[in-house]
C-alpha cells in the first residue's frame, strides 16, 4: 500500500483538482440551482456512483499492464503526465465562445431517480473521465509496495470520498445562492486559467516522482 506521505500528497492533489469546476460540477450546480439542495445532493451521489466504474476500470487496466510489462506501466505513468500537461494548456489557451449576456435557458425539472441516473451516465460515459483516472491514479502507486490493483482501489476510494465532500459543498452553496448566480464570462475565464495552472503544476510535481 502507498505510504502515509504519498497518501497525503494524493489527497492534497485531489482536492486541488476537485475544487476547480469541471463538467460534473457544472451538472451538479445546474441541478442545485434549478431544483434545490436535495436535487444537487442526489446528483452528487449519481456522479460518484459513476466514479466507481472508472476506478474499477483503472485498477483492472493498470494491473494488466503491469503484469504484462513494467516498462509499459512506466510508459502509462509518463503518458499520464503528458495528458495533464495537455489539459492544462488546453484550459489556458481556451477561447471564450458564445458568452454574451442573456438569460440562462430554463432547465427541465426531473425526479430524484432520474437525476441520480443522469449524474451516473454523465460520469460513466465521459471518455475524458476514464482517461483521467487512468492517467492520474497510477502516478501515486509504487510497484514495490505491493499489487497495483488494490493501491488504485484505495486511491480511488479516497478520491470518491473527497469528491463527495467537495461536490456536496458545491451543491449546498449553489442551492443557497441560486437567486444570485448569473452568467459571468469573466468568472468562467478565471476558472479556466485556475484549472490550467492546477493541471500544469500537478504535472510538474509528478514528473519528479519516481516511476
Amino acid at each position: 500500500m502507498p505510504d502515509i506521505a504519498t497518501l497525503a500528497v494524493f489527497c492534497a492533489a485531489t482536492l486541488a483538482l476537485l475544487v476547480v469546476p469541471g463538467p460534473a460540477v457544472l451538472f451538479i450546480v445546474t441541478r442545485s440551482v434549478a431544483q434545490g439542495r436535495s436535487a444537487g445532493l442526489v446528483s452528487v451521489l449519481g456522479v460518484h456512483a459513476g466514479s466507481l466504474v472508472h476506478v474499477a476500470a483503472a485498477a483492472l487496466g493498470v494491473s494488466a499492464l503491469l503484469a504484462a510489462s513494467a516498462t509499459a506501466f512506466t510508459v502509462v505513468k509518463y503518458a499520464g503526465v503528458a495528458y495533464l500537461v495537455w489539459l492544462g494548456l488546453r484550459k489556458l489557451l481556451h477561447r471564450k465562445a458564445g458568452e454574451e449576456g442573456g438569460a440562462a435557458p430554463a432547465i427541465a425539472r426531473h425526479s430524484r431517480r432520474r437525476m441520480f441516473w443522469e449524474g451516473f451516465v454523465v460520469n460513466v460515459l465521459n471518455p475524458k473521465t476514464a482517461i483521467f483516472f487512468l492517467a492520474f491514479l497510477p502516478q501515486f502507486t509504487d510497484r514495490h509496495a505491493g499489487p497495483i490493483g488494490p493501491q488504485i482501489l484505495l486511491l480511488g476510494a479516497l478520491w470518491i470520498a473527497l469528491g463527495l465532500l467537495s461536490d456536496g459543498a458545491y451543491a449546498l452553496t449553489s442551492s443557497a445562492l441560486a437567486g444570485r448566480i448569473g452568467r459571468s464570462a469573466r468568472a468562467r475565464r478565471r476558472l479556466d486559467v485556475g484549472t490550467g495552472v492546477v493541471y500544469l503544476g500537478l504535472a510538474a510535481v509528478l514528473t519528479g516522482e519516481k516511476a
